[in-house]
């Protein structure tokens, strides 16, 4: 049960769908005033090291973030005083942890998304009155991530707001629903879930979890990962879990990345996990335009071969 390690396949192309929506998803709910509780079901253990014996052994960060360094750096270069969109935002969120990056030419750290949401919920423009009472919830089942884990949490700044635990995390999450009120009575929250799915009852589990959040927060903002392999349950969550939006009568955003496959040469390694996707329910508006503007320079870097594509959907729009 307990194979998978992230550090294997930490800045992979999934990462990067991953933390992109993550970050468009956050910069807008972090805009308004009041405090926020933030979980992350499945946190790992917060950061990776690129250069770790687990990240090289894989090279997935060689044909995932690194690559797409490649691109951002040109960009930066070219247009400096570009308006902000969210590959300039995930340069800089990962320039914040390297900032040594622009001098060796090298990246070193790449921060899990326990990192991502500190980095947002800790901006100077979070840090007064209402929203100083944020709260970050990180769990994690692994008995050695959830100790580099509890490791990181306590070296934080902000510590004080933040709850790691070794824990089932999505026993957690219900645990967590509704979140507290501030003292004008509104509720906020934002929720990360990302298993591995290593297991097939993953996919029923993040299911039926999706049915409880709705059911006892129905406002929520919610995310979960998931990757596309050929497996039924993959293929179907998607489905699913629009489904279970509908009912509750609430918006979602479906995205996915497909990097295709390379071809095989001889004495390489079969080509691990080559696409995955998003589904957040609730997305904040501006959400699905902002993957859109995106998504087609982030394929364009990181394609493989054959199978290559993105989408964004949503409610409103079936299509890119």
């Amino acid at each position: 049960m307990f194979s998978y390690r992230h550090a294997f396949h930490a800045g992979n192309h999934a990462d990067t769908l991953k933390h992109l929506t993550l970050i468009g998803a956050l910069r807008h709910v972090l805009r308004k005033p009041g405090p926020i509780t933030l979980i992350d079901t499945h946190a790992g253990a917060g950061r990776y090291r690129l250069n770790s014996d687990m990240a090289t052994t894989s090279g997935e960060a060689g044909t995932g973030v690194l690559r797409l360094l490649q691109l951002l750096d040109e960009r930066a270069a070219a247009s400096p005083g570009a308006a902000s969109d969210l590959l300039t935002d995930y340069r800089a969120l990962l320039l914040a942890f390297n900032p040594r990056w622009p001098q060796t030419g090298r990246l070193t750290i790449y921060p899990g998304s326990p990192l991502v949401l500190h980095h947002y919920m800790t901006q100077p423009d979070r840090l007064d009155g209402a929203a100083s009472r944020d709260r970050l919830h990180l769990c994690e089942l692994h008995p050695t991530d959830s100790r580099a884990l509890l490791a990181l949490a306590a070296g934080l700044s902000s510590n004080r707001r933040i709850h790691a635990q070794r824990t089932d995390g999505l026993a957690a999450l219900r645990a967590l629903l509704p979140p507290p009120a501030d003292g004008s009575g509104s509720r906020r929250a934002l929720a990360l879930i990302d298993p591995s799915y290593e297991i097939k009852s993953d996919y029923a589990n993040v299911e039926e979890a999706m049915h409880d959040a709705l059911r006892r927060f129905a406002t929520g903002v919610y995310l979960v990962w998931y990757p596309i392999i050929g497996r039924a349950q993959a293929h179907e969550l998607p489905r699913r879990l629009k489904n279970i939006a509908r009912l509750a009568g609430r918006g979602w955003l479906h995205a996915t990345l497909n990097i295709g496959r390379a071809p095989a040469t001889p004495g390489q390694a079969a080509q691990g996990l080559t696409a995955s996707g998003m589904f957040v329910v609730n997305p904040p508006y501006p959400l699905a335009d902002a993957l859109r503007a995106v998504l087609p320079d982030v394929q364009s870097a990181l394609a493989q071969g054959p199978g290559q594509g993105w989408l964004v959907e949503d409610e409103n729009n079936t299509g890119r």
